[in-house]
């Protein structure tokens, strides 16, 4: 999916986002995986101070606040996503 439509689909519906899709947008936007400790993982971005923590729900979605600190975060810090390797399927 492309990048731009699935940011477009989130904040859309931030309560009805596949964790996976939830991932994928936080290394869109530049966040690398910094840690994980059991379901939790732990993102940093280079430009952001704040850390960014990603957890499934039970049933393999992104819960929906981790979901609006991932967009105040983009907003806040003017981050824009990569499209490298975006497909327009």
């Amino acid at each position: 999916m492309n990048k731009r439509k699935l940011l477009a689909r989130v904040r859309n519906n931030p309560r009805d986002v596949r964790f996976s899709d939830a991932t994928l947008l936080a290394e869109a936007f530049g966040f690398a995986l910094d840690r994980q400790k059991g379901s939790h993982r732990v993102y940093a971005h280079p430009d952001v101070p704040d850390m960014l923590n990603l957890q499934p729900d039970k049933v393999g979605k992104a819960k929906a606040y981790h979901i609006r600190q991932l967009l105040d975060l983009a907003d806040s810090n003017d981050l824009s996503l990569d499209d490298a390797g975006d497909d327009d399927a």
